[in-house]
């Protein structure tokens, strides 16, 4: 089981809509225009695909889609590592207003439109009626071929990467060494005006504080001289009083206990006093005047002051930008050093052509055997002796993913020349083969749900039947959903629901709605005979329904689980639900909200 339970509201010309999903294969039918993939537009936008302001409903100002899936275990490391809740089931939200604004939620946590279509590689893969165009692209052909051979192209694309980095630097030193020349000497000649200066961090405001003292130097000696006489004179001095003081205090500490803590802090200030006074002593045995540093300082403090101005600098600025101004040239140095640029750039390309020619050698041995498999599919599909060939071509130049270009070749008839698959006119081949190579594809990938948009378009009759067993077949071990115009299709599915059109007050909305039993009979007949129905299109439908429970089946599906619980349909509230009996294929599942 993957997907379990989409909702819908304001989305295009959906109203409301709450619609369960099951395990095995289920298909939706309806009148062209009824809506039938709409479903599938609000899949690949609630799992991260472009939105617009198109596609929410006429006026409405908001469209909200919510899609809930089982979590793959694999996923759980990069919920965790996202900061996203782990849990067992998977809730995406995503809303768009009338404005074209998009916001977005991974189990009730904001996310972005690359977080969610992250999820959606891991969780669905869409095959739509016109897949084939996107083949007849190199690119498009390359990369399923690879994913068919399971060619990792990780370490091509670094290795492509560092050669292609490598060779256009080495062109940019070729096309730029007059102008790389240039700015090398303009570099060497800023860094030898700043190299006579030679400032060093931290300088600049050491120079200003030393040209403060020297300025101030007569005024600091008097201010010294003046102290040592207020602490060293006889009459009006402090030394000799609190020596005094001091003495007194000690004789008569034998008499007075209390004398003796007074008597301990005054010797102390007695002690600092004598600190005090060697200090401004020897400031002043080395305070001097001398204007011949002054008068340096004053030459430096300039120079630092016009280099600043002349490079538009504040002058604690000029050592970061000499050392700035080095590297630069260190970096031109390198720059203009072609034979080494050249050595790297062949290295590199040496590299990559080694690693080009294994890849390459992976794809010679993929091709055939994807070859054969879309082949062998062709042959149920209504062309025998069809056969598709995949070309492998060298490029001219070596690309992120190797040296191949590869294209499909397509022959539809037995004995006629394979040619590039946008050549083969009939649009009726052109759907088999793109549902042959759908078929044969969606075994390769880890996503649980696979959607068939309408790749039967274009067949019919028992081609149209081997279609519906191979859907069903499918379905036995992944989540299988198609949009259908074939009754033969239909009539394998495990649970079918019905997509319609209906003009309510002011507005046409889409509704969809499970069918089981006499309806999806009548719906069958529709699809046989159009909408005037008759004993015997109802007769046909009942032997379909008949003849597609009794065909041979190379798996079971699992059996649908119906849900019921309270819907929830804001960001991060996950529906609630009690266990049921699985029902038969074909009993009616719960009708949606949007019935």
């Amino acid at each position: 089981m993957a997907l379990k339970r989409i909702v819908l509201r304001d989305f295009v010309i959906v109203q409301s809509l709450d619609l369960d999903w099951h395990s095995g294969f289920t298909v939706l039918t309806g009148e062209t225009g009824a809506g039938k993939s709409i479903l599938i537009d609000a899949l690949q936008l609630v799992l991260g695909s472009r939105a617009d302001a198109d596609v929410v409903r006429e006026g409405c100002s908001q469209a909200d889609i919510c899609a809930e899936f089982d979590c793959p275990p694999r996923l759980v490391p990069w919920l965790q590592e996202a900061g996203f809740a782990n849990e067992e089931q998977l809730l995406l939200r995503r809303t768009i207003d009338s404005q074209g604004r998009s916001r977005a939620w991974i189990n009730g946590t904001p996310a972005t439109a690359t977080q969610l279509r992250h999820l959606g590689d891991q969780l669905l893969d869409i095959h739509g009626q016109h897949a084939w165009h996107s083949l007849t692209r190199p690119d498009a052909a390359r990369s399923m071929l690879d994913t068919y051979g399971a060619i990792d192209t990780g370490e091509i694309r670094q290795l492509w990467s560092d050669w292609h980095q490598a060779h256009q630097a080495l062109e940019h030193a070729i096309a730029a060494q007059d102008n790389l020349q240039r700015e090398r000497e303009r570099l060497q000649w800023q860094i030898s005006e700043l190299d006579k200066l030679s400032p060093q961090a931290d300088e600049w405001d050491e120079l200003n504080a030393q040209h403060t003292r020297l300025s101030h130097a007569q005024t600091l000696m008097d201010t010294a001289q003046h102290c040592l006489q207020l602490l060293e004179d006889d009459e009006s001095g402090a030394s000799s009083p609190l020596a005094r003081a001091h003495h007194l205090l000690q004789d008569q500490e034998h008499l007075e206990p209390d004398f003796q803590g007074i008597s301990d802090v005054l010797g102390s200030c007695v002690a600092l006093l004598q600190d005090a006074r060697h200090s401004l002593q020897a400031y002043l045995r080395r305070a001097d005047l001398d204007p011949e540093l002054l008068a340096d300082l004053d030459a430096r403090l300039s120079q630092w002051m016009q280099l600043a101005r002349r490079y538009k600098r504040t002058p604690q600025e000029l050592p970061a930008l000499l050392e700035g101004w080095r590297q630069e040239l260190r970096q031109l140095d390198a720059a203009v050093d072609i034979d080494g640029l050249r050595l790297a750039e062949q290295t590199a390309h040496q590299r990559l052509m080694a690693s080009a020619r294994h890849v390459s050698q992976q794809r010679a041995l993929a091709a055939p055997r994807l070859s054969h498999a879309i082949t062998q599919a062709m042959q149920g599909l209504g062309m025998k002796g069809g056969r598709f060939e995949v070309q492998l071509s060298n490029t001219e130049a070596p690309g992120p993913t190797g040296v191949d270009s590869v294209g499909f070749l397509v022959a539809g008839h037995p004995g006629s020349t394979p040619k590039p698959i946008a050549k083969v006119a009939s649009g009726g081949e052109l759907s088999r083969i793109s549902l042959a190579i759908a078929v044969t594809t969606s075994e390769l990938g880890e996503a649980p749900t696979l959607i068939f948009d309408e790749v039967d378009s274009g067949v019919g009759g028992a081609v149209a039947e081997t279609v519906g067993r191979l859907m069903h077949s499918l379905g036995a071990s992944r989540q299988v959903l198609a949009v259908t115009h074939l009754p033969q299709v239909a009539a394998h599915a495990d649970h079918h629901y019905q997509v319609a059109k209906k003009a309510e007050t002011h507005a046409t909305v889409s509704h969809v709605r499970p069918l089981t039993g006499q309806d999806r009979e009548t719906e069958l007949a529709r699809m046989l005979g159009g909408e005037h129905l008759s004993q015997a299109t109802m007769a046909h439908a009942r032997e379909m329904l008949t003849m597609a429970r009794l065909a041979p089946r190379t798996g079971q599906p699992a059996s649908a689980r119906p849900r019921q619980g309270t819907r929830a349909g804001h960001a991060g509230a996950a529906p609630s639900r009690s266990a049921k009996p699985a029902p038969a294929s074909h009993q009616a599942p719960r009708k949606s909200r949007g019935e």
